[in-house]
């Protein structure tokens, strides 16, 4: 196989969507341990997943006698548990429902003597199934799952050297499992106008607390018919949607208010040249970025890096 096909595979919606909804389910899950052991941290970081060589980590969380860590070992098919007293527990990721996932996740914690009760209802999706009674969602497309990996550390990979060219305040690259998503977040340094919806959360409200220049990956779901990269402004400043970005194939989607690039769109560039894959992606995450930064007024000399000390970063 050209091995920058294999870094860039083919991810079709329609072919794991029944994978991806129990593997949903599942990161939310394991997504909400950490949350509620972690102390919060601004916009909600202390939450999220992070891309790791063989899926998805949890990274270190506190518990009373020191730090476990969740992983999503998408090579080996399993989830492993790790404490610093040295106990490793591990479960089959496999066809299984999300009921029963659930359970044994939280019975193998139980054992270890990790003491954690999580609202055990998902988020971010339409009729949500409370955890312990989903027996809707039990599909495990090995293959597929693998192909999500391996998307991942190649975004992961362009995101961290788009994120190096920022000095102001910038977000991690992490993966949110409420919506499914790795992103990054960069932040102009003010504060965005008070939110008036009664109805929005309490999380978004935290989210968009200070303007932000926001870009990632997402398998898509509901309009968006396919993988794709998007990327949007909050406040979305006059003129955004109109602004020149490329490559050519992004577009502004007036349904979702963000820049898109579909996936299938560069990966195909992979079969014929070296790093271009990439090299589009970073140029849509710049060209959006700069959309919103020039439209919004922010002061970029201050807060981007200069181009001829990007190499100290790896930029």
């Amino acid at each position: 196989m050209n091995p920058h096909l294999a870094a860039w595979p083919e991810l079709p919606l329609s072919a794991w969507q029944d994978t991806y909804d129990t593997l949903h389910m599942w990161t939310q899950i394991v997504g909400k341990i950490r949350m509620t052991l972690t102390p919060l941290i601004n916009h909600y970081w202390n939450a999220t997943l992070y891309v790791s060589a063989r899926g998805l980590t949890t990274s270190p969380i506190p518990y009373p006698r020191g730090i476990f860590q969740i992983d999503f070992d998408f090579i080996a098919h399993k989830l492993v548990i790790e404490t610093s007293e040295g106990d490793v527990r591990t479960l089959d990721l496999a066809p299984r429902t999300v009921a029963d996932f659930y359970s044994e996740v939280m019975s193998t914690l139980a054992a270890l003597k990790i003491d954690v009760q999580i609202h055990a209802h998902p988020d971010e999706v339409a009729n949500p199934i409370p955890f312990a009674d989903d027996r809707t969602h039990k599909s495990y497309d090995r293959e597929y799952v693998d192909r999500f990996r391996r998307v991942l550390i190649s975004v992961d990979k362009v995101l961290k050297d788009f994120r190096a060219r920022f000095i102001g305040k910038c977000s991690p690259v992490h993966f949110f499992w409420g919506s499914f998503d790795i992103a990054v977040t960069r932040f102009s340094g003010r504060l965005a106008p008070p939110r008036s919806d009664p109805q929005l959360q309490r999380m978004m409200e935290e989210a968009y607390s200070h303007e932000v220049s926001s870009a990632g990956f997402w398998p898509g779901g509901g309009d968006i018919k396919g993988p794709a990269f998007y990327s949007y402004t909050v406040p979305e400043p006059a003129g955004f949607k109109t602004y020149a970005v490329l490559p050519k194939p992004a577009f502004y989607h007036t349904g979702i208010g963000e820049f898109l690039l579909m996936y299938d769109d560069i990966r195909g560039a992979a079969a014929s040249e070296l790093g271009r894959p990439a090299s589009e992606l970073m140029e849509f995450l710049q060209t959006t970025y700069e959309a919103g930064a020039n439209l919004a007024k922010w002061d970029r000399a201050a807060l981007e890096r200069p181009s001829e000390n990007r190499a100290i970063t790896g930029g």
